[in-house]
């Protein structure tokens, strides 16, 4: 019985040797290939460029302490040495170092006395059009005396800054040169979360360096003025600037930024839609400059809280919270407290896109602003105005010392009337001012000297008025204040307590 077995065995041995082997493929269900980026890389690989920028350093200020001069130091060595001081290159006398730049592209030190040139920053870039566009982060080429661009067959060019803007981090520069390669661009609102992305850029002056990934969020909210396009693709310093392409080999973004803990890639990397890039490039193009509309308003982000206690059906819209005086807004009507749900018929989904859609919006336009105030939408005409630099806004400081008191109501105020000039500073119709605060108003943050404007939907214009509203409150709905402080203006969702402290 054994040796059947071991006789069996050994015949099934030899027949499972002599069958042709089945390939793996064939037994193992089918897996998707991974993607191929050679000829991708081919196509797009001679457009991207590195980008080099200088900063001129004086000469005599050149590896000198702080506050010293070639005079100071002649003396220093005159009295401590006996000798002259040596001479550094660029220094009168000194010989001229050797090595070649460019083709003749790059300047020479100053031999004179005068300033010294010296790198300052590295970054990449692509060619948008063969008569020598190039497009990069505004970062980048930040305070750059001198910008140098490389193409990948080494010729590097000189290259005339044709404008920058700092709230997209977008700049435009241009080489005198023709028949370049150029990228071809793609459509950014196209891009789907999880598809395959490619950067090449120069990490650590490193060029012509490729990484690859996924889309791994669209529309990502940094704080910037633009939504960005998250990716895992490996970018690093020195990408800044490069092109994110897609699988099609058209550029989708500009690598700008990175979330890292250590100043390196740690698999979060953001890139700016292409699309909105092409519109402040094109603008740079033509008039060296961005302009953009503006209708004089601070907001804020609507929370679920906020929604709900004024009766929005989701937390959607843009919360203003002040009012630029004399603004178009102000014109228009818009109060501190009003919530912006659409901006010329477009819904404002977060308060970050309201910039956005008004910012693209050609000064001097007619637009519509659609509010909820009170429970109740409305339509007001507005004039977009043309974007001018930020203004430092002052808190007025004086305040009317009140009367020490307990906060006995429902949400834990106590308040008082605001004297009529104060009010009249202040430019306020109404409203009472925290003197006290205790329980539920203590808990959402609210502070001695806020000033209280609206209990829910109702306008406070006195301390008794606020009493009689806030001794009708249900303890088991939320409320929302809307409150001052300083210049700002929000809601702040609170709960009313079951009964009034009892003194």
């Amino acid at each position: 019985m054994t040796n059947f077995s071991v006789r069996n065995f050994l015949a099934a041995a030899v027949v499972a040797v002599c069958l042709p082997l089945v390939p793996h493929t064939a037994l193992a269900a089918p897996a998707a290939s991974l993607p191929d980026f050679t000829d991708l890389v081919d196509k797009v690989g001679p457009a991207v460029v590195n980008i080099r920028t200088t900063a001129r350093v004086p000469s005599s200020t050149r590896g000198l302490p702080p506050g010293m001069d070639d005079g100071d130091m002649s003396e220093f060595f005159r009295r401590f040495f006996g000798i002259p001081m040596p001479q550094s290159p660029g220094s009168p006398g000194s010989s001229p170092r050797g090595g070649g730049g460019s083709q003749g592209q790059q300047d020479t030190p100053d031999n004179s006395g005068g300033d010294t040139e010296q790198n300052s920053g590295v970054g990449s870039g692509f060619i948008l059009s063969a008569d020598g566009y190039v497009m990069t982060n505004a970062h980048v080429v930040d305070d750059a005396d001198t910008i140098y661009v490389t193409l990948t067959d080494k010729r590097e060019f000189k290259a005339k800054l044709i404008g920058v803007d700092d709230r997209t981090d977008v700049a435009v520069v241009k080489i005198n040169a023709a028949n370049l390669p150029a990228v071809t661009v793609g459509d950014s609102n196209k891009v789907r979360v999880g598809e395959w992305v490619v950067a090449i850029g120069s990490p650590f002056g490193l060029e012509n360096t490729v990484t690859a990934g996924i889309v791994s969020a669209k529309g990502r909210d940094t704080g910037d003025y633009l939504p960005f396009i998250q990716t895992d693709v490996a970018v690093n310093p020195g990408n800044s600037g490069g092109p994110l392409i897609n699988m099609q080999g058209e550029v989708i973004g500009i690598n700008s930024q990175i979330y890292s803990r250590t100043g390196g890639f740690m698999g979060i990397s953001f890139a700016i839609p292409i699309d909105e890039a092409m519109r402040v490039a094109d603008q740079l193009k033509t008039t060296g400059k961005v302009t953009r509309g503006r209708i004089a308003v601070a907001i804020g982000e609507v929370t679920k809280d906020v929604a709900d206690s004024l009766g929005l059906p989701r937390a959607q819209g843009a919360l203003v919270s002040s009012v630029e005086p004399g603004g178009p807004a102000d014109k228009a009507g818009v109060q501190p407290g009003d919530i912006i749900l659409k901006f010329n018929g477009h819904p404002v989904d977060t308060a970050t896109d309201l910039p956005r859609m008004v910012g693209d919006m050609k000064p001097g336009t007619k637009a519509t602003v659609t509010i909820w105030r009170k429970g109740q939408t409305r339509d007001l005409p507005v004039t977009i105005a043309e974007m001018q630099p930020d203004k430092a806004a002052k808190a007025d400081t004086k305040k009317t010392q009140p009367p020490k008191q307990r906060a006995t109501n429902a949400l834990g105020l106590a308040v008082s009337d605001i004297p009529a000039d104060q009010l009249k500073t202040l430019k306020l119709r109404g409203g009472v001012q925290i003197d006290a605060v205790e329980g539920p108003a203590a808990r959402v943050g609210l502070q001695k000297g806020d000033i209280i404007l609206r209990v829910g939907d109702t306008d406070v214009s006195s301390a008794k008025e606020f009493e009689d509203i806030t001794s009708h409150l249900d303890p088991q709905k939320m409320t929302a204040l809307l409150v001052r402080r300083g210049d700002n203006t929000q809601f702040v969702p609170i709960r009313p307590r079951s009964a009034p402290a009892q003194k």
